[in-house]
C-alpha cells in the first residue's frame, strides 16, 4: 500500500517515446560494449545515455563532463571516446581502481599479447610445482574447486610478479573478471552465493577462462585505438561525491551526468567482497566496512547503525519545504520496523540517503557553469510499502538549493518481476531521467 508523501508537489512527468528510450539504451549495452564490458558492475546505464546527451546539449571537445558517482567509469570512458574531457570520483576504492585500468588504454596490444602468454606460463609453471598455501578468507575455498583455486593463486602471483604497473593492472583486471566465469558457487548477477556450491556444473579450467579474458580485453583495445579522436583531458578520482567541487573546481563543468545509488538497500561494499577478498585488499565484512562502507552515501540499512534504538524523526538538513512529509515517512518506517520481520532499519536508511544527495546537489551546483544541466538516472523505492518518490524529492531539493528548474523522463516501470510474490510490496516503481537544470 502506498504511503506518505503523497502530498507532495509533483511534476507532470515528460512522456518518453519508444524511439527516445532506445537511443538513451540499457544497463545491457554496456555489457556488450568494447572496453565498457571488461567488468560487470550493478545499477549502471547505457553508454548510449552519455552519446545522446552530450548530442543534445552539444559539448564538445574542450568541455568537461562530471560523474560524481563514476563507479566502473561509464561517463568517463565514454567521454574519452568522444574526445570530450571528463571529471569522475569514485568513494569505492576497488570500484574507482577498475576504472581508472579501463580509462588508461593507452596499451601497446602486441606487447599484451606476448605477456599474456608469459603471464600464463608462468602460472603454469607454478601451478605444476606447488600448491598455494594462501589464508585465504573463508568465502573464497567456499567458491571455487581446490585444483581451480590453486590455478587462480597461481595467476595472481604471476600477474604480481609482472611490471610495468600499467600493464600489471590490465592483467590483474582480466583476472578479476575471470573470478566469476570460474567459480563453482552461484555466481549469478550481483551476489554469490557459495551455500549453491553445486550450481554450475562445468568447471572452467581457470587458465582458459583468463586467455579468453585477456584477447577478448586486447580485441577491445584494437578497437578503440583504430578510432580518430581529439585528444581529452580525464581525472578519475578516488574521493567523496558530497565534495565534488573540490575535484572539479567552482563553474568548470558542463554536463554533470550520474547515477547515484538508488534507495533499494542495495550494498554495493557487498557485491565486491569476492573480488576484493581474492586480491587481498580485505579480509572481513568489519575491513569492507571500515574502507569502503562507511565512505559510501547511505543506501543500505547494513550502512547504518542504532547506536541508541531510537527512531530518527527529523532530517537536520533538508528544507523546510520537504521536511515534514519526508519525516512523516521516516517515523513511519520507525513503526512499521517494530513489527516487520527482519526489523531493517529503512528509516534512518531514507533520512540519511536525502542528507547525503543534499550535499552532493550543493556540490554539483558548484562545480556546473551557469545554465548547465545536471543529469541523474534514478529509481523510486519503496521500503515496506511506504513509497519514496526519489525523482521528485531530488528535484524538490534541487530548486531549493537555487537550480532553476527540474524535468522527469520515465523511462520504465520497475519491480514487475515480483508480482507474484506475497511478501513483497504492490507499490508500482518507476526508472527515470532527472534533469536538473542550473
Amino acid at each position: 500500500m502506498q504511503q506518505q508523501l503523497s502530498n507532495l508537489p509533483i511534476s507532470s512527468p515528460k512522456t518518453v517515446w519508444k524511439h527516445e528510450i532506445d537511443k538513451y539504451g540499457t544497463f545491457k549495452d554496456s555489457l556488450r560494449a568494447p572496453i565498457h564490458r571488461w567488468f560487470t558492475y550493478p545499477a549502471g546505464y547505457s553508454y548510449k545515455l552519455v552519446q545522446a546527451k552530450v548530442a543534445e546539449y552539444g559539448i564538445c571537445p574542450g568541455q568537461c563532463i562530471g560523474d560524481p558517482f563514476v563507479g566502473t567509469g561509464t561517463t568517463s570512458l565514454t567521454a574519452k571516446l568522444l574526445g570530450v574531457d571528463s571529471v569522475g570520483v569514485e568513494a569505492h576504492p576497488f570500484v574507482q581502481w577498475i576504472a581508472k585500468t579501463k580509462l588508461d588504454f593507452e596499451y601497446d596490444t602486441k606487447r599484451l599479447e606476448d605477456d599474456s602468454a608469459t603471464i600464463r606460463e608462468r602460472a603454469e609453471s607454478f601451478y605444476r610445482d606447488r600448491v598455494f598455501s594462501i589464508d585465504w578468507p573463508d568465502l573464497i575455498p567456499k567458491c571455487f574447486t581446490p585444483d581451480n583455486l590453486n590455478r587462480l593463486a597461481a595467476l595472481r602471483e604471476a600477474i604480481l610478479c609482472h611490471s610495468p604497473k600499467q600493464y600489471q593492472s590490465f592483467f590483474k583486471v582480466a583476472l578479476t573478471a575471470a573470478l566469476r566465469d570460474t567459480t563453482s558457487a552461484g555466481a549469478g548477477w550481483p551476489y554469490i552465493a557459495p551455500s549453491k556450491f553445486a550450481e554450475r556444473k562445468v568447471d572452467r579450467d581457470a587458465f582458459k577462462e583468463f586467455e579468453k579474458r585477456c584477447s577478448l580485453m586486447i580485441i577491445d583495445l584494437d578497437n578503440v585505438q583504430s578510432q580518430n579522436r581529439p585528444v581529452s583531458n580525464h581525472k578519475l578520482i578516488k574521493g567523496d561525491a558530497r565534495k565534488f567541487s573540490a575535484y572539479t573546481g567552482h563553474e568548470k563543468v558542463d554536463l554533470v551526468l550520474t547515477s547515484p545509488p538508488y534507495l533499494n538497500n542495495y550494498d554495493y561494499a557487498d557485491r565486491t567482497r569476492l573480488e576484493t577478498y581474492f586480491w587481498g585488499y580485505y579480509d572481513s565484512w568489519g575491513a569492507i566496512t571500515d574502507n569502503v562502507r562507511d565512505k559510501l552515501i547511505v543506501a543500505a540499512t547494513t550502512q547504518v547503525r542504532r547506536s541508541d534504538g531510537s527512531e530518527l524523526t527529523k532530517i537536520s538538513k533538508i528544507s523546510p519545504s520537504v521536511h515534514n512529509i519526508l519525516s512523516e515517512s521516516v517515523l513511519k518506517l520507525g513503526e512499521l520496523r517494530i513489527i516487520k520481520p527482519g526489523k531493517k532499519s529503512y528509516d534512518l536508511m531514507v533520512a540519511h540517503y536525502f542528507e547525503d544527495m543534499l550535499d552532493v546537489v550543493i556540490e554539483v551546483k558548484s562545480a556546473l557553469k551557469p545554465g548547465s544541466p545536471f543529469v541523474l538516472v534514478l529509481g523510486d523505492s519503496a521500503p515496506y510499502g511506504v513509497h519514496i518518490p526519489t525523482d521528485e524529492i531530488i528535484g524538490k531539493l534541487a530548486l531549493d538549493v537555487g537550480f532553476s528548474q527540474y524535468e522527469i523522463e520515465v523511462l520504465r516501470n520497475r519491480g514487475d518481476k515480483w508480482a507474484g510474490n506475497s511478501q513483497r510490496h504492490k507499490v508500482a516503481l518507476r526508472e527515470s531521467i532527472v534533469t536538473i537544470t542550473k
